[in-house]
């Protein structure tokens, strides 16, 4: 992706950007469709033993990973493992979104001064990252119950992860817990990405700088 966006930059192609954005969200795609199994296992393992209050989950029992893919496949069938892709593809689009508001903040305060300071590349890094994870949390929520998948869900529709569960499910935890029951564990998650993603715009923006110092260099000792 930040390849991508160093080719626009340089060459200013419209097009070469949209195809970019396009490789980036099919990779997306694909990477999603081959691990959501992982991350069911996965979720399912991190949460076993746990205690719930809502009477809607049922218990799991897993020797380990082997078993989990095992019992999955046979009491839920082999769908199963694809728990959350629905949402999970949804969420594809929050680099993007990510991406979007740190170039529309960036442009809005080069329009104010002649070069960013790395303080200012830190901070609209992070407020980027802060609104597309806020943005998409709630989608984070249901992909991590779907995921579990050991709620009894919508009787008139056992498809999880359709959008008529996704939906199902948002409206269930709203009317359960509130609007805020969407935003349960946002503070951990924002301090797990937010971090991280105003660090690398950092990195990303002094491996650019340099790399058009060096083109800029290269050019000149041209004869």
């Amino acid at each position: 992706m930040e390849y991508c966006v160093l080719k626009w930059q340089s060459l200013k192609g419209y097009i070469l950007l949209s195809l970019c954005l396009a490789l980036f969200l099919f990779k997306g795609v694909v990477n999603v469709l081959l691990t959501t199994p992982l991350w069911v296992v996965n979720t399912r393992l991190k949460l076993q033993g746990a205690k719930f209050r809502n009477e809607d989950i049922v218990p799991t029992n897993y020797k380990g990973i082997l078993d989990a893919f095992h019992q999955i496949i046979r009491d839920e069938g082999l769908s199963a493992l694809w728990n959350g892709t629905f949402p999970s593809l949804l969420l594809v689009f929050n680099p993007a979104i990510q991406f979007m508001f740190y170039e529309g903040l960036k442009r809005q305060l080069l329009k104010k001064r002649m070069k960013l300071s790395s303080l200012d590349v830190f901070v609209i890094g992070a407020v980027a990252k802060a609104i597309a994870t806020t943005v998409t949390y709630p989608l984070q929520t249901i992909q991590s119950i779907l995921r579990f998948g050991r709620h009894r869900l919508n009787p008139e529709n056992r498809t999880l992860g359709s959008l008529r569960n996704v939906l199902y499910l948002l409206h269930q935890r709203v009317r359960r817990f509130g609007i805020m029951g969407l935003y349960k564990g946002l503070e951990a998650k924002l301090l797990q990405t937010v971090l991280t993603a105003a660090l690398m715009f950092l990195v990303y923006e002094k491996l650019t700088a340099a790399t058009f110092t060096v083109m800029g260099l290269k050019s000149a000792r041209r004869p």
